[in-house]
């Protein structure tokens, strides 16, 4: 649920939205939710002063209802 949450999320965001891929892995301290988006969109994404991505982690924190989740903005631009 989060994923896809988190999915729609990001693609009202970015101007790309056929590039966005969210990927969910379960590890021993809560889910990890990695956010792949096109280079150009990545500053979107993330924002002025990480406040995108704050706000993006804090309504993932909210929806997932005490679990631990963590949610990496992946770049892919090396």
């Amino acid at each position: 649920m989060l994923a896809p949450a988190l999915e729609h999320l990001v693609k009202g965001i970015v101007d790309h939205p056929d590039d966005v891929h969210v990927a969910a892995q379960t590890s021993p301290r809560g889910e990890v939710i990695e956010v792949r988006v096109n280079p150009e969109d990545l500053g979107r994404v993330i924002g002025r002063s990480g406040r995108t991505a704050k706000a993006l982690r804090t309504l993932v924190a909210a929806l997932a209802d005490g679990k631990r989740v963590r949610v990496d903005v992946v770049d892919t631009d090396f």
